[in-house]
């Protein structure tokens, strides 16, 4: 009997035994937990009210460095959010821009994160000012206001600080600004989701720079997002309490 072509042979091959499954994601490292207050997302869950989330910030929000708009941090949250609370009806709206500083986002706050009433926003500022070489007192007060007209709305707000990744650690007075954010969150008594914290974490369980941060030695690349949106996740559901679900 003559032989089978070898590609005719791995056809039918997948005809008898289906589609070659798709390789898992890699595993991320363990990184202490972060907590999140927020009240008004847990009573939205609790009531079986819509929730909007709205991922504010400049390129690492918006997903530079993903090799597609669903391997970025908000789509991964959003996929992350469905799988621990299949029943909420949740959306996450990235309204990240590239190259932007709190400047910039306060020009837009009202056009894309006011008018889409969210519940909560997630607000990633700071590295383009320590890129930039911007005054962290003038970016404490821009931030400082944005957060508190979106507290008078009743919204939750979480700020996300900066990636450690090389071009930031390059750059002088980047430590202020990480400070700036940390002590403002403590000052208006809003979260933050840290994710200088999250990073060192890595680094000290021995994972490279490299595993999460691009080339470019800036954002982060598809396997970094996935792991920032896995850590936000939890913290996120742990705030959002044992009885978050209407009905459950």
């Amino acid at each position: 009997m003559r032989a089978l072509p070898p590609a005719l042979l791995l056809g039918l091959a997948l005809l008898l035994t289906g589609p070659v499954p798709l390789r898992a994601e890699e595993p991320c490292p363990s990184a202490p937990a972060q907590r999140l207050s927020l009240p008004a997302t847990r009573a939205a869950l609790g009531q079986g009210r819509p929730v909007t989330v709205i991922a504010f910030g400049s390129s690492s929000t918006e997903g530079s460095g993903a090799t597609g708009q669903d391997r970025t941090y908000p789509a991964r949250l959003e996929a992350g959010l469905h799988a621990a609370l299949p029943e909420a009806r949740l959306t996450v709206l990235n309204r990240g821009r590239g190259g932007e500083d709190v400047t910039e986002m306060m020009a837009r706050l009202e056009a894309d994160v006011i008018q889409a009433r969210p519940t909560l926003v997630i607000w990633q500022a700071g590295a383009n000012a320590v890129l930039r070489g911007m005054a962290p007192e003038a970016f404490t007060a821009l931030l400082e206001d944005g957060i508190e007209r979106l507290r008078a709305l009743g919204v939750d707000v979480v700020l996300m600080d900066s990636q450690r990744a090389p071009r930031i650690l390059a750059s002088p007075n980047f430590e202020r600004f990480d400070r700036a954010i940390r002590d403002t969150a403590a000052r208006l008594h809003v979260p933050l989701f840290s994710r200088a914290a999250l990073m060192e974490a890595w680094a000290a369980a021995g994972t490279p720079s490299a595993e999460m941060i691009g080339p470019d030695g800036l954002h982060h690349n598809d396997h970094g997002y996935d792991c920032l949106a896995q850590a936000l996740t939890h913290a996120m559901v742990d705030a959002t309490g044992p009885r978050r679900i209407a009905g459950r």
